[in-house]
């Protein structure tokens, strides 16, 4: 199995940008697909963003469509999210997860389809 490893989360103002990575560990990099979920306090965790193994395919949810850009390093084993225009409601902890059905697709967005997780970093964003 893959181990996960997040960094880069931290407190910043309405409007600021973040750039979260993920180093990979263990099997393969190339095996998975790769994910980003949040969970905000007393809430379900939520998808976020997904990339192919390729890096060809990518998805995002809504609220994050257009400002958020997840993309990977597949030399390095790294998957980043780069989080601009960040809101208050950005808030959370932010987790990265691998998929083993690692193609493009339009329905793995729940978080039983990933089988890895990070430990999770936090994002604070202030107005």
């Amino acid at each position: 199995q893959v181990q996960l490893v997040e960094s880069g989360g931290g407190l910043v103002q309405a409007g600021a940008s973040l750039r979260l990575s993920c180093a990979a560990s263990g099997r393969t990099f190339t095996s998975y697909a790769m994910g980003w979920f949040r969970q905000a306090p007393g809430r379900e965790r939520e998808f976020v963003a997904r990339i192919s193994w390729s890096g060809g395919s990518t998805n995002y949810a809504d609220s994050v469509k257009g400002r958020f850009t997840i993309s990977r390093d597949n030399a390095k084993n790294t998957v980043y999210l780069q989080m601009n225009s960040l809101k208050p409601e950005d808030t959370a902890v932010y987790y990265c997860a691998a998929d083993p059905n690692r193609g493009a697709t339009s329905t793995r967005f729940s978080t039983w389809h990933y089988d890895a997780w990070g430990q999770g970093t936090q994002v604070t964003v202030s107005l």
